[in-house]
């Protein structure tokens, strides 16, 4: 089943499909039509279903990654008006039933939170509107699905794909999983197909970089949330210590996330330091084949200090501050500077 349109109070099942895909991605409702949708997963990984307001589906799948540990305990639904109606994560072979009736007209987006899922996995209910796009131009459901490529791993019995995703990744990419070394808010950063980081949330510091291919997180999504994603590829910088230390006692500040804003799909992070503001993005040069880490600065009232740590296998080359004894100083007046990493 590809669509549904529903012309009275009825109840209607959404299955869950291999491939990170719901059977209906899109329904065609009469306002104040009183909905009891069950969502019946045949994956073998979990799920949920998320109803937004019009317009809000990214918005929610972008709050939700920012969960972190906290997401399991709340279903990965944010707390947020931005949401109508929300299942349980429905583990595989399960169902969960939701009730719900839209009254105004308009477009409403559904989606699945699961960290990993949200950019993929989608579909639209249309209420009470005059046009409806044809189902292969409607770019309110996936593309797979658009093409009628979306259910042929599950129909046709041909399994996952080689690759660790079941659905085409576009670089850069970001996943909100659990990494190996890292606290429970980590997030996985493919700037390419092949350069990756892990920057963790909870700490506010870069953990690794790795070469090689990105993550694999397919074991970490077939169950609750507890397994770790597998880094594809191997690691060649790894940091040992928070790395920021302010004054000249060089005491450890406090720090805050605040999250992270993306362009053109880089991320940017933002954090404080004992309330200091400070944002930091990450960047692949494939000319130069180095990683650059730039920071952003706000006003403070003292040095801050910002250590490197020893690998024999790097170089580094930096812009707008000076190395002295491995660590650098940044005078209250510089705004921004910049760590440039390459593997020799």
């Amino acid at each position: 089943m590809t669509e549904a349109q529903v012309l009275s109070d009825t109840t209607i099942t959404i299955k869950v499909l291999g491939g990170l895909q719901f059977d209906t991605p899109r329904l065609i409702l009469k306002p104040n039509t009183r909905v009891t949708l069950i969502l019946d997963n045949h994956d073998d990984m979990a799920h949920n279903f998320v109803l937004t307001k019009p317009s809000s589906r990214l918005k929610v799948v972008e709050e939700a990654a920012k969960l972190a540990e906290r997401g399991a305990k709340m279903n990965y639904v944010p707390t947020s008006p931005l949401v109508i109606a929300s299942t349980k994560i429905v583990e595989p072979g399960n169902m969960e039933t939701i009730s719900f009736v839209l009254d105004k007209a308009g477009q409403y987006p559904y989606v699945c939170t699961y960290p990993g899922h949200g950019y993929v996995m989608f579909g639209v209910i249309y209420v009470g509107q005059s046009y409806i796009p044809p189902f292969e131009k409607d770019t309110n459901i996936p593309e797979s699905q658009r093409a009628g490529t979306g259910n042929e791993h599950a129909h046709h019995g041909h399994g996952m794909p080689s690759s660790p995703h079941p659905y085409p990744i576009e670089f850069p990419m970001l996943y909100r999983t659990f990494m190996p070394e890292a606290s429970p808010a980590a997030i996985a950063v493919g700037l390419t197909p092949t350069e990756s980081y892990c920057w963790d949330a909870g700490k506010c510091y870069l953990r690794y970089i790795w070469t090689g291919g990105f993550v694999d997180n397919a074991e970490q999504w077939k169950g609750n949330g507890s397994k770790l994603t597998k880094v594809e590829g191997e690691i060649y910088w790894k940091e040992q210590q928070f790395p920021f230390t302010i004054g000249i006692n060089k005491t450890q500040p406090k720090v805050d996330f605040k999250g992270y804003k993306l362009v053109k799909r880089v991320p940017t992070f933002e954090y404080t330091l004992d309330g200091i503001k400070v944002s930091e993005t990450l960047t692949w040069n494939e000319t130069a084949q180095s990683l650059t880490r730039t920071f952003v600065i706000g006003e403070r009232s003292s040095t801050m200090n910002f250590t490197l740590p020893k690998n024999d296998a790097i170089t580094y080359q930096l812009k707008g501050v000076t190395l002295k004894n491995g660590a650098i100083a940044v005078p209250k007046t510089i705004k921004s500077f910049s760590v440039i990493i390459k593997r020799k």
